[in-house]
């Protein structure tokens, strides 16, 4: 009997103890499923002293934000109740195996008719940041876009000074018609689309334009504390410039990738990409505008040269006065400042060694920028681009066609003929002075549904050489389904004898949308093990509604998890 009492006596302290080392360690991460409902659908707002019917997610412009941590999943169930077929992207998430999440309308799904639905599932797998997400069909991005904010795993956290508080930034581009008009009249037309009519911050032009200014975004800061601003450029077809008036910006992640931290006064970031920045409260206690302008590269192409504007508050700033003074302006480069653009994305490194692919599988070189179709009738109401031209764009001659009837994955996944053809050209199909004097008779590109396929598991490097058909032009290139590294870049034409010798190959920058300097080139290297259809393509869409875009295929490994999930029952009937 003593001997029973001895056991339980030492059981119930063993277990005591146990509890009490457990209540000492740090909370396990427990992964979230997140449920959303996504309502596509009309709604009056007013801006520029107009009220206009625009495409909105639960009726908010900019849409809602999602907010998880890395390894949580998402199911969001869209219900499409516009006038217009749409589809949905998380632009970043990898998606693995899982390219029926993805988003981009013909390439992995059919749009989402009026009166149907359908239900996006996917899990975040070792990725944290700020990304985003947005339609993907047509140009109903202009108004359907929202941040998307992975957090750490408990109990980690960022690798730098945790901020008291944080915003999303996000830029966008207002047009004071229907963007789906605008982007018809370009396409029937053969000419460049109006320009947008304003930008704005969290969907507010700001004080620059009309009837804004009461609407002007706000935001609040004490004095010495440190705020992190999530900066997203949702813009349909522009890059920018941003700045905040006298306050210095520590860059922390681009992508949802960390950076090593550099201070910097200006920003430029292209449609698609992120930036996260720390911004300390350090200056007089005012109002200070943050600002956003064009970067604009294009030779002789119009563009929106207006500015939009959010307040930095401090809060002890003149509580007492009705009338503050007005914000100090933020100093914002010339719309054609390429040095300023290219010293802020030279600065960018990852911030320890990265495993970069050495011995590689597949070197391709892709030639990308804009072309001219001829016309049989150059006086025609439809070809009214340059001396009776249509425009056009396109990647290695190749201007992409979106199928009509089905999905390039679906068929892939299917094996269903005459969707694409795996003939997508590695290099160009006539070598020429990328960036010199082009004959004219190298404008027209030709047009097809071309994927290029690649063994999972292999190592790929693109560089992608901006041409000056047309113009030179910085493009924002997007890989869906991966991140990526960039090794280097430079001006001029790409050099393989003697340019590989300068890439970084050590800390290079992880993203998922890169520039193309104009009238240069930049190379990107990452690892084939994604299976699926993934379209890559200029995220100026205007110059993807042209063709400037290419898929790539990749096939299944080895076994059920090197191999594409199967799609769901609910994927959109085409």
């Amino acid at each position: 009997m003593e001997e029973l009492l001895k056991i339980k006596s030492f059981c119930s302290f063993f277990l005591l103890s146990l509890l009490a080392f457990l209540l000492l360690l740090p909370p396990f991460a427990v992964a979230e499923t997140h449920y959303h409902e996504f309502i596509v659908q009309p709604k009056p707002v007013k801006r520029l002293c107009k009220v206009h019917n625009i495409i909105t997610v639960n009726g908010k412009f900019p849409g809602p934000t999602l907010s998880v941590r890395n390894g949580d999943s998402l199911v969001i169930k869209v219900v499409n109740v516009a006038r217009y077929n749409v589809s949905l992207h998380w632009h970043g998430i990898r998606q693995l195996r899982n390219p029926w999440a993805d988003g981009p309308e013909f390439v992995t799904q059919c749009s989402i008719k009026p009166g149907g639905s359908y239900t996006y599932r996917f899990t975040i797998q070792d990725q944290e940041g700020t990304l985003w997400w947005h339609a993907h069909s047509r140009w109903l991005r202009a108004t359907v876009y929202g941040a998307l904010i992975i957090y750490p795993k408990l109990p980690s956290s960022y690798p730098f000074l945790m901020p008291k508080r944080e915003a999303s930034v996000l830029l966008g581009e207002w047009f004071d018609r229907d963007p789906i008009s605008v982007l018809r009249q370009a396409l029937f037309t053969g000419a460049a689309p109006n320009v947008s009519d304003a930008y704005t911050i969290n969907g507010q032009p700001g004080d620059f334009y009309r009837c804004s200014g009461k609407e002007t975004v706000r935001f609040a800061v004490d004095s010495g504390e440190t705020i992190l601003l999530r900066i997203i450029n949702s813009a349909l077809n522009q890059e920018l410039f941003f700045s905040v008036a006298n306050h210095q910006l520590t860059v922390v992640a681009v992508d949802a990738s960390y950076t090593k931290p550099f201070t910097t006064n200006v920003i430029m970031i292209g449609p698609g990409q992120t930036t996260d920045v720390l911004l300390t409260a350090n200056q007089q206690p005012a109002h200070y505008y943050m600002a956003a302008t064009a970067y604009n590269t294009a030779l002789n192409a119009a563009f929106d040269n207006t500015t939009t504007t959010a307040i930095l508050e401090y809060k002890n700033c003149q509580q007492h006065q009705q009338q503050p003074p007005r914000p100090t302006m933020a100093q914002l480069p010339n719309f054609n400042d390429t040095p300023t653009a290219t010293r802020f994305t030279s600065q960018l490194r990852s911030p320890n060694r990265v495993n970069v692919p050495t011995q590689i599988d597949n070197s391709l070189l892709f030639t990308v920028g804009l072309g001219l179709i001829n016309c049989t009738n150059p006086n025609s109401p439809r070809c009214q681009g340059p001396n009776g031209t249509r425009f056009a764009a396109s990647i290695n001659n190749v201007s992409f066609v979106f199928p009509k009837s089905n999905s390039i994955m679906q068929a892939f996944y299917q094996g269903v003929p005459g969707v694409f053809t795996t003939d997508f050209p590695p290099v160009p199909p006539l070598q020429f002075d990328y960036t010199g004097n082009v004959s004219r008779g190298l404008w027209q590109p030709g047009r097809g549904t071309k994927g290029y396929r690649l063994k999972y598991g292999s190592n790929v490097q693109i560089v992608l050489q901006d041409t000056s058909i047309v113009t030179t032009e910085d493009h924002p290139m997007h890989l869906h389904g991966y991140h990526f590294y960039v090794v280097g870049s430079g001006f001029g034409n790409f050099n393989p004898a003697t340019d590989p010798a300068r890439f970084n190959l050590i800390d290079p920058p992880v993203r998922n949308t890169i520039g193309t300097p104009p009238g240069g080139w930049v190379a990107i290297r990452f690892v084939a093990d994604n299976p699926g259809a993934w379209l890559m393509h200029c995220h100026i869409d205007s110059h993807l509604a042209w063709g400037l875009a290419m898929v790539f295929l990749v096939e299944n490994g080895e076994g059920e998890l090197q191999s594409v999930l199967p799609p769901p029952p609910d994927l959109p009937p085409c």
